[in-house]
């Protein structure tokens, strides 16, 4: 009965750390109505999260027709959140990335494609060493369109693979910038061990599936 008593305490917390983000607020922030970017200059915007935002930015960064990427926080229902408390994993928000892009050369839907292609697309709460709600993937969707396609490529995958998908996909709300330090975090420190090890093996994994998308420079 004694071995009985800590497998229980083990599967409460758990059940406790999953449902900590499905709260009254978070309820609201997944429900809600999408908010569209408008182009600007030509450009378009999209928002995902999939573990370390370090990892995405690079990736992203290295296909053709995206112009810029930033990382920030999504998703959640706290304001002005911080890497300090996001970390915590008590505001909703993700880790999360906003790719700005030229429509005219890459559509929403490649998009989508370099997200499941550079990524674990079963793992839950994370990617790859780095776990916890602030970690999870998520891709966000701005119009009926956009959540259309994010949909239709989920259950293909999953038919694919033969498991469930672990994308959340939410109605996009707002980004927040993240700190300065954490911007072009993988060009200006390729001396990081984290990046060394993890953020640089994971960009070119997917440089390996998909290098029709690549920039002539990477």
């Amino acid at each position: 009965m004694k071995k009985l008593i800590p497998l229980f305490l083990i599967a409460l917390l758990f059940s406790c750390q999953n449902s900590a983000q499905v709260n009254k607020e978070q309820n609201a922030v997944i429900n809600a109505k999408p908010v569209e970017v408008p182009i600007k200059n030509g450009k378009a915007k999209a928002y995902f999260a999939s573990g370390c935002f370090w990892c995405v930015e690079a990736i992203y960064e290295s296909v053709k027709g995206v112009d810029e990427v930033i990382n920030g926080y999504s998703g959640g229902h706290t304001n002005n959140p911080t890497y300090e408390a996001s970390n915590t994993g008590r505001t909703g928000h993700a880790e999360a990335v906003e790719v700005i892009y030229d429509p005219q050369v890459i559509s929403f839907a490649t998009l989508v494609d370099v997200y499941f292609a550079s990524q674990n697309p079963t793992q839950v709460n994370g990617q790859g060493p780095d776990n916890g709600s602030q970690y999870r993937s998520i891709i966000f969707y701005q119009n009926d369109n956009q959540k259309q396609i994010i949909l239709m490529k989920k259950e293909a995958l999953s038919k694919i693979l033969n498991k469930e998908v672990a994308a959340e996909v939410y109605p996009f709300q707002k980004f927040w910038k993240a700190e300065d330090y954490h911007q072009n975090y993988e060009k200006l420190h390729p001396e990081n061990r984290y990046v060394q090890g993890v953020s640089v093996p994971r960009l070119n994994r997917f440089k390996a599936k998909m290098p029709e998308v690549l920039k002539e420079n990477h």
